[in-house]
């Protein structure tokens, strides 16, 4: 059953995710971000080592566009 809740989490947050990046709205790395949870819980679950391992190489990419478009532009704004 818990199985079954993270994938749909999953897919439910995946594709939102994508599709705010897409529509070039910041709120969907923060998606992305909260998806994360749920692709290591299911991985490590069904053992599937290859996906987990690339979650965090996803994680990490959910946070880098998490800085780039929430943090970014406001240290330069004071640099200046």
């Amino acid at each position: 059953m818990f199985d079954n809740i993270c994938q749909v989490a999953i897919f439910i947050l995946g594709a939102g995710a994508i599709i705010l990046v897409a529509k070039k709205n910041k709120w969907g790395f923060v998606v992305g971000l909260l998806s994360q949870p749920f692709w290591y819980i299911t991985a490590y679950v069904n053992e599937q080592w290859g996906v987990f391992f690339v979650s965090f190489v996803y994680t990490a990419t959910w946070i880098f566009g998490i800085y780039e478009w929430f943090f970014k532009d406001k240290n330069k704004k004071v640099e200046k």
